[in-house]
């Protein structure tokens, strides 16, 4: 493999590996993990409900047991969309490729153990993209307006990071542009800081510190605020182990989601210059913690609980992408794979081979550029 394929692959391959060992701890505290599975979580565990499909009615899904969720899905639709359209994303892509991504192929759905559309498994804050873009004709680039403010379109951005890898600046616009049609306010904020982390940790040379730089140099309003409060809290810390009341009480003024998880207040949720969704801030300061290790990053996320898998799939994504393919250890991503029935590999392979197509493009034009500027000058 290029460093760039090894790179990219470790990037995907993290992110999903992230987002299954993840699944089984999503919506929980700290304390209810550790009871639930005799102290930490330190691998792949089976679902936190043994009756999975009738403990949550609303959620009647199979997490846990190495499955990736929504978080895996989403993201490679992406990667299908970028080799479809085989250049930059914007707005408009989520609509004319991304909906029919959701709505239009079955496709093997490892949490309903059955194929399906990939629509019928997302969140409702995902289904909206298929509500006001098919169904509602809305212009796409003000169609995340109305919708929930979470991380659901930042979960999925690390392609754009890949395409514009060793280019924070290039994914952060091209993340906030295509997060358009999906987020808005902090929600598709985080969409374009994630991108230009992802980013960052591609070049070569990169650090947990220079990503946590890139993305706070980026970031506005209260994704800064938070990411700068969180990480500063992360860098007391050797080890994950401990940290969790510190970190949590370093988020809490920037998050709208309350203590108990599920327990939503009238103001979650809601646009808002001073917040902050709280996966990235937490992927990055368990990235700080764990010095860039992958085992170590995912291992701090899933334990913490609360949106475990996101953020388990954003650190696992931006610490796989700094250490390649080998730095996601081999029986995690071979045991997520064979549960999945998924291969892993093939997307960040894909999105290698578009990374390089656009980035000759961009090359051909930027000389164009500077041919047509010298004779202006």
């Amino acid at each position: 493999m290029t460093p760039l394929q090894d790179k990219a692959v470790g990037a995907l391959v993290g992110a999903a590996v992230g987002d299954a060992l993840g699944g089984a701890t999503e919506g929980w505290t700290p304390e209810q993990i550790r009871e639930r599975y005799d102290g930490p979580v330190t691998g792949i565990v089976p679902p936190y409900f043994a009756d999975w499909r009738n403990a949550r009615p609303i959620a009647p899904y199979h997490k846990g047991d190495g499955h990736v969720t929504d978080d895996t899905l989403m993201t490679h639709a992406l990667v299908r969309v970028y080799e479809r359209v085989g250049g930059h994303l914007d707005a408009y892509a989520a609509a004319e490729h991304l909906v029919p991504e959701m709505m239009g192929e079955k496709r093997w759905i490892p949490e309903l153990e059955a194929e399906a559309l990939p629509l019928q498994r997302v969140f409702l804050a995902e289904k909206w993209l298929v509500l006001r873009l098919h169904y509602g004709h809305v212009d796409p680039r003000e169609a995340g307006v109305g919708n929930i403010v979470n991380c659901g379109a930042a979960m999925y951005m690390a392609p754009v990071g890949v395409v514009n890898a060793a280019d924070p600046d290039g994914a952060y616009a091209e993340a906030i542009d295509l997060a358009g049609a999906h987020q808005s306010s902090y929600g598709r904020e985080a969409a374009g800081v994630f991108a230009a982390a992802v980013a960052e940790a591609m070049r070569p040379g990169a650090t947990p510190d220079s990503v946590v730089s890139a993305a706070v140099r980026l970031a506005k309003d209260g994704t800064r605020a938070a990411i700068e409060a969180v990480c500063e809290r992360a860098r007391g810390h050797a080890r994950w182990e401990g940290s969790f009341d510190a970190l949590r009480d370093a988020m809490r003024p920037y998050d709208t989601v309350a203590d108990t998880y599920r327990d939503q207040g009238l103001g979650a949720r809601r646009p808002s210059r001073v917040h902050s969704i709280e996966e990235l801030p937490l992927a990055l300061a368990f990235l700080l913690i764990a010095g860039g290790g992958y085992r170590e990053t995912v291992l701090g996320a899933i334990n913490y609980g609360r949106d475990a898998d996101s953020i388990a799939s954003m650190g696992g994504a931006i610490a796989g992408a700094l250490g390649g393919k080998a730095a996601v250890p081999a029986d995690w991503r071979e045991d997520v794979a064979v549960a999945s029935r998924l291969d892993l590999e093939a997307p960040g392979l894909a999105i290698a081979a578009v990374a390089e197509r656009v980035h000759a493009a961009d090359v051909a034009r930027r000389r164009a550029h500077e041919q047509a500027f010298a004779e202006l000058l």
